[in-house]
């Protein structure tokens, strides 16, 4: 692994090596804490996130909530398995570096990739899929662990359907979200995101010593 300033004050430049090919990454570390949260964009990638780059403005609040940030960005965008694979990496990076606990978050394809990541990852706490695919969820009833769906009702890339499938499938915990308004990238509707996505991250993975 390795690391240098990265171009967002705050945040570290990764390369992570494995086996099958080098990952690079955003890093903003929460030093002395335990909780993560990995961002994963969708069949094209995309670092800053939908509904206006929520990734990014969540890496960059979420340190106050005690909680590191990971922006992934897959070695090869689209291939499904592939990715899965690099979202796993991630996780075991962050494991590797005192991570005990994390919230895996994924737009599009990034939703179904956080869903098959979340029901294989030990570090993996929570799952939030942003208009999440169908394709890659049908194992979505191994997960077992809370899930956020969130999905536009004016999604016409992947139908809201998509969510509804996915949510029937699952086990509880889980919770689905259809923002009346939003489109695929949840531009529309990026305040309700961010709220709901802080809120959800806030509770899974921060800071769970008592105030003093």
């Amino acid at each position: 692994m390795r690391a240098q300033a990265g171009e967002e004050p705050g945040e570290l430049a990764l390369e992570i090596d494995t086996s099958r090919g080098t990952i690079l990454a955003a890093l903003r570390p929460c030093e002395g804490k335990t909780g993560c949260a990995v961002f994963l964009g969708g069949a094209m990638g995309g670092g800053d996130g939908p509904a206006e780059g929520v990734y990014l403005r969540l890496s960059r609040e979420l340190v106050a909530q005690g909680v590191t940030a990971l922006r992934v960005g897959y070695r090869h965008p689209g291939e499904f398995d592939e990715c899965v694979l690099d979202a796993l990496a991630a996780c075991s990076f962050l494991r590797g570096i005192g991570a005990e606990r994390a919230v895996i978050v994924g737009h599009s394809f990034g939703g179904a990739v956080a869903i098959r990541a979340g029901e294989l990852a030990p570090l993996a706490n929570a799952v939030a899929a942003l208009s999440p695919q169908r394709f890659g969820t049908q194992t979505v009833e191994q997960l077992g662990k809370p899930l956020l769906l969130i999905h536009g009702s004016d999604d016409t890339v992947l139908l809201p359907q998509a969510s509804e499938d996915i949510y029937e499938r699952a086990r509880q915990p889980k919770r689905l979200v259809i923002l009346e308004g939003g489109g695929h990238s949840l531009r529309e509707v990026a305040a309700d995101v961010h709220t709901l996505l802080t809120q959800f991250i806030s509770d899974a993975a921060g800071d769970l010593e008592e105030p003093e």
